[in-house]
């Protein structure tokens, strides 16, 4: 079993979507459940996550309105104004949903780098223990000090980090990423999505080798029990097809055991989201 920890979807118009610039054409258009069907059929995934793509309510009630559709949708990572002081009707507006299993939001675009740790959103955080919720993590590595500091604060919050947090993959460039992966992942309550990494490396020339040292990096920083697969699709697709992208993980994790393989391919991902809850 195989589980897809990260997707997206969307009905595009510019609006919503003012970050796809001119080199992002080909996500310029819809990309619905039945689209990804295919992909996931293809490529034996046998479930997946769709996360949030724009920062309103209505991301998230679309989301949660695919996932009713669609079974194979077993949870929807969606967006609540973690700063808002209404943020508790949000939540339960939501929680009596049971494919919402976490919020997150688009840390990496905030002009701020000190986002994280404002007080309003570090208020908001502290609320998602009460729904049981997770947090995804969408960082780049200028963030990453920020965010060990944000997760030793609520040591009982279940956070995943997105991306591997987008190193420079298309330079080689290991440190300091590597070194604040490995503290990201001291603390117990942080999870790691390998996923993403195919649009930070060179997009028409890059080759399997190129991620190897940094899944090296994540499997020897968070071990067997703590990761989780995402295609990033349709997003990924700037750089390669749903298969090929979700093949390079497969591909790495070939020399662990079998019991080590079924944690990362579904199990963490079903234990971190309670996905079938």
């Amino acid at each position: 079993m195989i589980i897809d920890a990260h997707h997206h979807l969307w009905k595009f118009n510019s609006d919503d979507y003012g970050w796809m610039d001119d080199s992002m054409k080909e996500l310029k258009r819809d990309y619905l459940p039945v689209d990804l069907e295919e992909e996931i059929k293809k490529a034996g995934i046998s479930g997946t996550v769709a996360v949030q793509a724009r920062q309103n309510l209505e991301e998230t009630r679309w989301l949660l309105e695919q996932a009713d559709k669609y079974p194979f949708i077993m949870g929807v990572v969606g967006w609540v104004d973690l700063r808002s002081p209404e943020l508790g009707e949000q939540l339960k507006q939501f929680s009596g949903r049971p494919r919402f299993v976490g919020v997150r939001h688009v840390i990496h675009d905030e002009p701020d780098d000190d986002f994280l740790l404002r007080p309003d959103f570090v208020k908001g955080i502290e609320m998602l223990k009460d729904y049981n919720l997770t947090y995804d993590l969408l960082l780049f590595p200028k963030h990453m000090e920020r965010a060990i500091e944000l997760v030793s604060m609520f040591p009982n919050q279940k956070f995943v980090l997105d991306h591997i947090s987008k190193p420079f993959i298309k330079s080689g460039i290991l440190q300091p990423w590597k070194d604040d992966i490995r503290s990201l992942a001291a603390q117990p309550n942080v999870w790691c999505k390998i996923s993403g990494m195919v649009t930070e490396a060179d997009h028409q020339a890059w080759k399997y080798v190129d991620f190897v040292p940094y899944m090296e990096a994540v499997i020897e920083a968070f071990g067997s029990d703590r990761i989780m697969l995402g295609s990033d699709w349709p997003v990924c697709r700037l750089a390669g097809e749903y298969n090929e992208v979700m093949e390079i993980p497969l591909n790495f994790f070939n020399f662990l055991s079998e019991n080590e393989k079924e944690n990362i391919y579904s199990q963490n991902a079903i234990d971190f989201y309670q996905l079938g809850k």
